[in-house]
């Protein structure tokens, strides 16, 4: 159930996305000053706007559902601020989870506050602006946030503790209110060297920008791949291409990954976003006529579409055909045994293999280690480098492909990619293995 808005809940989301204003001790998030017709994204709910309050319900989601109130003109600055915070109120007949987070721009991660609450129960959520991964790395950049979106979920009780489920199979309302940035701090400081990832845009590939780029027969379906041409891109020249897949859908409070394509940033970490072409890639079920956000979709379909969109890489941007490595995160990392080993033709397209945060052969969807062994005698590539993977697990494996092989660990500590985008020793050292490798 995907529900399309009525009138009256546009614009009234345009109330809520207006220009923040300062109201002295904190700032207001919904104070109205004028139109804004970024509306976000509504999915598998029903909303209204009622008393002051944004409701919202469903009656069924296959993997939560959701509302976004973007900021207005791509971002609010809450550079000195310390929490977001909202009271959110279950207002239906059965216990409901939520998820309420502050979303960044430009490749930053996101902030979460998460419980379970009881119906009739009101709960004051409130996410920490100034949240870091467990190494101390900033999660978020407060003076660029995009979004705040609530995220629902089916509460399942259990003997010990409420966990949140990602179906929801019984009608669940919440109602909203009281959106504000709060508490006084120093001005956030950004950390040196850190990059920011260009947004993804609708439009023609162009130098520097990243786009939602289709096949010509993928016209009219919602199937798509980022392109991202290097800042110092020309007509005529060849460069190496960095093909990535992403991450499974996975909102938990550990981890925000929307499994799109858009959220594909360990090429940009790795080429700065220079000297090659970096390209995120959807898995495919041509059946759905959409990406898929869980699991392999059909691992063939997949496949196909890897091959025939490096294919339009080389043939209309300049991409060198001799120097293709292959990425991912999460899933992605899975992916690079479990698809891009798949047969001989897509295997033979990869010079070396980056993964990070799991591998072919860890039993995930069906990638056995039996499995995964077969692939990796198709990679015909010159190395490999694994990122926050055990050696111990995957050494056999790579002694299947028969290449040379770099393992690090990043020390973020958590299931995500933020550690692309700073100058940490092994992102150094990843970068490094990279330009070697396409020099060869």
């Amino acid at each position: 159930m995907k529900t399309a808005c009525s009138i009256w809940f546009l614009l009234c989301l345009a109330w809520l996305s207006c220009s923040a204003k300062d109201s002295g001790p904190f700032l207001l998030l919904t104070d109205h000053s004028g139109g804004n017709s970024d509306l976000g994204e509504l999915r598998d709910l029903k909303a209204e706007w009622r008393d002051g309050r944004l409701e919202l319900s469903t009656s069924g989601a296959e993997r939560h559902a959701w509302a976004v109130i973007p900021a207005p003109n791509g971002r609010w600055d809450l550079s000195r601020r310390a929490v977001v915070s909202a009271e959110i109120v279950n207002t239906g007949a059965e216990p409901v989870g939520i998820l309420f987070w502050v979303v960044g721009n430009h490749g930053w991660d996101a902030v979460v506050d998460v419980a379970s609450v009881a119906p009739g129960e009101s709960r004051t959520f409130s996410c920490d602006l100034r949240a870091t991964f467990p190494d101390g790395t900033p999660k978020l950049n407060p003076g660029d946030v995009k979004q705040v979106q609530v995220m629902l979920g089916q509460t399942v009780l259990n003997s010990t503790k409420p966990r949140v489920s990602y179906r929801i199979t019984k009608p669940v309302s919440v109602a909203v209110g009281g959106l504000k940035a709060s508490g006084e701090l120093p001005e956030w400081k950004r950390p040196p060297g850190r990059l920011d990832v260009p947004d993804v845009e609708i439009g023609p590939p162009a130098a520097g920008k990243r786009v939602r780029y289709q096949l010509e027969g993928d016209a009219g379906t919602g199937i798509y791949s980022v392109l991202n041409l290097p800042e110092d891109w020309r007509p005529g020249k060849k460069y190496p291409v960095v093909v990535e897949y992403p991450g499974n859908i996975f909102f938990v409070p550990a981890c925000y990954s929307s499994g799109l394509p858009d959220q594909c940033v360990i090429g940009y970490g790795m080429t700065r976003g220079r000297g090659a072409i970096c390209l995120g890639m959807p898995f495919v079920d041509r059946a759905s006529k959409s990406p898929v956000e869980n699991s392999w979709g059909n691992p063939d379909d997949t496949v196909d579409h890897a091959l025939r969109m490096v294919a339009e890489v080389c043939a209309r941007f300049g991409g060198d055909r001799e120097n293709i490595v292959l990425t991912g995160f999460s899933r992605g990392a899975l992916a690079c045994g479990y698809i891009g080993l798949r047969n001989d033709r897509v295997a033979g397209l990869w010079k070396g293999i980056h993964a990070c945060q799991h591998y072919d052969g860890d039993g995930w969807n069906g990638a056995t280690m039996a499995g995964a062994l077969e692939r990796a005698t198709r990679f015909k590539g010159l190395a490999v480098f694994q990122t926050d993977n055990s050696q111990s697990k995957f050494q056999a494996v790579m002694d299947a492909m028969k290449t040379d092989v770099t393992w690090v660990d990043s020390g973020l500590g958590a299931h995500a990619t933020a550690m692309f985008l700073d100058d940490r020793p092994s992102t150094l050292q990843l970068r490094e293995w990279f330009r070697a490798l396409v020099a060869r």
